[in-house]
C-alpha cells in the first residue's frame, strides 16, 4: 500500500510541476505576443508604470487562459486510454 501511495504522490507532483511550467511558458509567450499591441491607442501613457502593469496583467490573463486550455487538453487525452 505504501508503494501505491508514493506512486500517486509522485504522479501528482509531476502533473503539478508540468502545470506550473506550462503556465509560465504560456505567460511568457503571451507577453511576447502582446509586445505588438499598440496600447497608446487605449492608454494615455503606455510606457509609464501603470501601462506596463496593465501589459503584464494582460499577459498573465491571456497566458492563464491558454495554459488552462492546454492542461485540460492534456488531461482529456490521458483519459482517452480508459475508453478502450
Amino acid at each position: 500500500m505504501d508503494t501505491t501511495l508514493s506512486e500517486v504522490s509522485a504522479s501528482a507532483a509531476v502533473s503539478s510541476l508540468t502545470a506550473i511550467v506550462i503556465c509560465l511558458v504560456c505567460i511568457c509567450f503571451s507577453w511576447w505576443a502582446l509586445q505588438n499591441l499598440k496600447l497608446d491607442l487605449i492608454i494615455r501613457h503606455p510606457k509609464g508604470p501603470q501601462g506596463k502593469l496593465l501589459h503584464l496583467l494582460f499577459a498573465i490573463v491571456l497566458g492563464k487562459f491558454v495554459a488552462d486550455f492546454i492542461i485540460q487538453y492534456l488531461s482529456y487525452t490521458h483519459m482517452l486510454r480508459y475508453l478502450f
